[in-house]
């Protein structure tokens, strides 16, 4: 892809040219969406950022999903977001358990919706699809999404990045000495540190928020795209939040309790977003209520 003639053209693997057109036609902003990252994906982007001069300048924005397993099982490595984040000083990094999306957007001038996260078998070696959009109306809309999808999930700071990478190096460790005893003992030692960088998690995914305030925000969110009875809303909020809306364990940290108990939390941000006049109840399903 070396040239767009139209708004929209298909992007077929092997994507790894139409990949670099993107991170070259970025100069001020760049939005990555992908679940699953590796060294080597965030490696070519680097490179690219510095032999062009914009590494200092440009704000690099990365969704993902930071869940414990895919970093103890190396779908996704912690050590991609460390080199980015000592590297390029308008680095943000944000967790988002739900997201599933893989799309990236460079400025207003092009995005690429596709199946490949940002791995080097999901640019060079897998079959993947997708569409690149270089209508700048689409764009930015596909980056309003991208943003709106952010609100939902928890910035991780340069410093907490750096806290993790020696967390999940630990964790590894824990996980190789229980696959090489089979004692009950070092079983559940891993089983504790497993729960324990869950937990860890949970706690930086609502650093500054409420349990209350997360659902909030997954509710409006829900919302937006149309009424919804609390029935219906239940399984989607639990689609967003798998780690808050865990019906088989019930967590309590820092006094607050995650699990079994978020349905009644769900509740209880209806009834504070009702109050503050930011929706309202029909008598069958919420409403976004129109701010003036």
């Amino acid at each position: 892809m070396k040239q767009l003639h139209h708004p929209a053209s298909l992007i077929k693997s092997p994507w790894q040219d139409s990949f670099l057109d993107l991170i070259s036609a970025a100069q001020c902003d760049l939005v990555l969406a992908s679940p699953f990252v590796k060294v080597q994906a965030t490696d070519r982007i680097l490179s690219n950022l510095q032999l062009r001069g914009v590494d200092k300048s440009i704000r690099v924005v990365m969704l993902t999903n930071l869940r414990p397993e895919s970093l103890l099982n190396g779908s996704t490595d912690m050590e991609a977001f460390s080199v980015l984040g000592k590297s390029l000083p308008r680095f943000e990094l944000t967790h988002l358990p739900s997201l599933h999306a893989k799309v990236y957007v460079a400025d207003d001038r092009l995005a690429v919706v596709t199946s490949a996260n940002l791995t080097q078998p999901g640019i060079t070696g897998n079959l993947e699809y997708g569409v690149a959009l270089s209508d700048e109306v689409a764009v930015r809309e596909i980056r309003r999404d991208l943003q709106g999808y952010a609100k939902l999930g928890a910035r991780v700071s340069v410093g907490e990045i750096e806290v993790m990478l020696r967390e999940t190096a630990e964790l590894k460790q824990a996980f190789l000495r229980a696959e090489r005893s089979i004692r009950a003992e070092a079983r559940r030692a891993f089983s504790e540190k497993l729960e324990a960088a869950h937990i860890q998690l949970l706690r930086r995914r609502a650093k500054g928020k409420t349990i209350q305030a997360v659902l909030s925000d997954a509710i409006l969110f829900l919302l937006a795209r149309g009424p919804l009875s609390t029935t219906e809303l239940h399984p989607l909020i639990q689609q967003l939040n798998p780690d808050i809306c865990d019906d088989s364990i019930d967590r309590v940290i820092d006094g607050v309790h995650y699990g079994k108990r978020w349905k009644h939390h769900v509740r209880s941000a209806q009834q504070a977003l009702k109050r503050a006049g930011r929706i309202f109840y029909s008598g069958e399903r919420w409403h976004l209520a129109r701010r003036g």
